[in-house]
């Protein structure tokens, strides 16, 4: 449903694009180390420990099912652990990993990682219960109750084992949804407390570790490596921040019914290092929100006078932020995220927006260099910035002054597809023949996507039909990931 292009109101309190203060911010460090080189550490790892195992002469006592039975329940408790604690190491945020790897394949990892976890110490429950009660002429249950009152940790260790299948479970996709992001944000924490409650039985019965200080050194060590990229990510760098720079809440700004920019100011923001297209995990320090961290993207690039998300009110969480104070306090986690400039192949960019999914879009518009198109670039489709966003109606397009304005600055051109689909717009607005009809370069320039899951999903696929490099595909998916 066409509508014109040109600027309208703002919201009160709302600076034009053009007149935001702009001052040099530090941008995120880089590190030496290639990923491949954390890949080969966390299977170098594994070898190690399959390596430790064979030389306590494991391979010698398979002699008999039961000690084979035994044999691999050890093997699968070692690698099961070692599993879990990579897990660890991947869920203490670290923004170094972030910026090696990017938060949708950690996230990825760690999904699988947890599957691989509960089944390798699944398999470690049942192959040594099955091996001891052969070898002892006994039943499983019975084996089961002479673990529990005989071996020292060993009820913990069932208890630890209770945890990880919870957690399993609510992580399935049908449960999950069933779920507020909070309670499943809660019962997730239970896996620190299923490993914390299984290393006393790993250190007491475990045989690798009763006659070889080295390997008992060296898997102590691991946990004490996972422990302490926790502490320092999740608790340490961000009181650090907060007594730093002294966030707390500026204004909060209606943008559309259902939808508010919090601005948030703090001392010394030029030095929070940060690029637009990133996300922080932001904790509003008020009684009933301070236990909760979620995570929004900068909706404006960063200036170094003050931080803006924009968030829509959907939730139990969300739905009360527009009711924020001034001077509240705020924590937060990060920067996190690769959806930045920094990823740019082509000296021209499609930038495709769905609904909120803007937020990040507009801050990465905004550090575009600005320069007018050649007329004839112009008339010929070759923009160096175009944005497609896509909107149920013109009541959720955020932001459409200050877009137009940025974009207008930038030589580009705004598309809005705004309807509902099969009436006011295409059944599908992002089919491979629609998308390359709006932007007929496509396969020259950079695409930033940001939105719902169908939507991302049908765009994706219209960029594979239409040949674009993978590399050029940059996706935020953070919404549905975290």
């Amino acid at each position: 449903m066409p509508r014109p292009s040109g600027p309208s109101e703002l919201p009160a309190g709302a600076p034009r694009a053009a007149a935001v203060a702009r001052r040099s911010v530090r941008v995120p460090r880089t590190w030496g180390v290639r990923p491949s080189d954390v890949v080969l550490l966390v299977l170098g790892n594994a070898v190690l420990i399959v390596a430790m195992w064979v030389r306590h002469g494991q391979l010698a006592h398979l002699t008999s099912p039961a000690a084979d039975l035994t044999a691999l329940g050890q093997i699968t408790a070692l690698l099961g652990t070692y599993s879990a604690l990579v897990q660890v190491v991947l869920m203490s945020r670290s923004p170094w990993l972030d910026g090696l790897f990017g938060i949708d394949r950690i996230a990825g990892w760690h999904r699988w990682l947890g599957f691989a976890t509960v089944v390798l110490i699944t398999l470690h429950v049942l192959f040594s219960t099955l091996g001891f009660a052969l070898a002892d002429g006994r039943s499983f249950l019975t084996q089961t109750r002479a673990f529990v009152a005989t071996y020292p940790y060993m009820l913990m260790a069932y208890v630890g084992f209770a945890l990880f299948i919870l957690v399993a479970v609510v992580s399935v996709r049908a449960a999950r949804r069933r779920l507020t992001h909070e309670r499943w944000h809660f019962i997730h924490l239970y896996i620190y407390l299923a490993i914390a409650l299984s290393f006393g039985h790993q250190l007491a019965s475990g045989s690798d570790f009763l006659h070889d200080p080295v390997a008992l050194g060296y898997w102590v060590a691991l946990y004490a490596v996972a422990v302490l990229l926790v502490l320092t990510f999740r608790v340490v760098i961000p009181v650090r921040v907060a007594l730093r720079h002294r966030l707390v809440v500026q204004r909060v700004v209606t943008e559309a019914p259902d939808v508010v920019s919090i601005y948030i100011s703090g001392r010394r923001l030029p030095d929070l290092p940060m690029r637009a297209g990133q996300f922080f995990k932001f904790r509003f320090l008020r009684p009933d929100l301070w236990w909760q961290a979620h995570p929004f993207s900068l909706s404006a690039a960063p200036n170094g006078d003050v931080l803006r998300i924009t968030v829509k009110q959907v939730g139990d969480f969300t739905g009360v932020l527009g009711g924020l104070q001034r001077g509240t306090r705020v924590v937060l986690e990060g920067p996190f995220g690769l959806f930045t400039s920094v990823r740019r192949h082509r000296p021209r960019a499609l930038l495709i927006a769905g609904g909120i999914g803007i937020t990040p879009l507009r801050a990465l518009i905004e550090e575009m260099p600005r320069r007018k198109t050649k007329p004839s670039a112009a008339r010929s489709g070759l923009d160096p910035v175009t944005l497609l966003y896509r909107a149920r109606s013109w009541e959720d397009v955020v932001f459409k002054a200050e877009l137009d304005e940025l974009v207008a600055e930038r030589g580009g051109v705004v598309q809005y597809i705004v309807g509902r689909r099969g009436e006011e717009v295409a059944a599908q607005p992002f089919a491979p023949d629609a998308l390359i009809r709006a932007v007929p370069d496509l396969r020259e320039r950079d695409v930033f996507l940001c939105g719902p899951r169908d939507m991302v999903e049908a765009v994706l696929g219209s960029c594979r039909s239409l040949g674009v490099p993978p590399r050029q595909v940059h996706v935020e998916r953070f919404a549905f990931l975290t």
